[in-house]
């Protein structure tokens, strides 16, 4: 059996319990990758918004700047976050470098679980590391496997 990419899987296929679904697991083949990376990047774009134009309820970059500050986190750190938020969901959203992207905001999210989120125990909802630990993970997934179909980098035929 062969991957996506014509290497070898180790994995058989199981059989299916419900085989008069296989058409529609046929046209999910199609576009779950695309789905997941188009979220993904879409996702990511507001939280950039916020940071650099104050837009989604934000306050821009001189109080996302002052108040990453305060954490010990420089400048040009607050910048390249915001960038890498903004720009790279947009190219991870449309395939476009998606590897390269999809490292930074890897890069950007495990920073954030382990720099800022980890003394906050588990939970979200309490300012831990759940949702940046889940998305670091998502975007590594998106790095490992590249634009996939529907993408501007499979479309020019290029990946990094």
């Amino acid at each position: 059996m062969e991957n996506e990419t014509g290497g070898k899987c180790a994995a058989k296929k199981p059989e299916l319990i419900f085989p008069f679904m296989a058409p529609v697991y046929c046209i999910g083949q199609c576009v779950y990758w695309p789905l997941i990376r188009v979220v993904a990047g879409l996702w990511l774009v507001p939280h950039g918004a916020q940071k650099l134009f104050g837009a989604f309820g934000g306050h821009g970059m001189a109080a996302t700047v002052e108040a990453f500050a305060g954490m010990g986190i420089p400048p040009f750190l607050t910048y390249a976050a915001a960038c890498t938020e903004f720009f790279g969901g947009l190219l991870i959203a449309f395939g476009f470098l998606t590897r390269f992207a999809a490292a930074a905001a890897t890069i950007l999210l495990l920073t954030a679980t382990f720099a800022v989120h980890w003394k906050n125990g588990f939970f979200a909802g309490g300012g831990g590391f759940e949702y940046a630990l889940m998305w670091a993970a998502l975007c590594f997934a998106i790095f490992l496997r590249g634009g996939g179909p529907f993408s501007i980098d499979a479309k020019i035929g290029k990946e990094l």
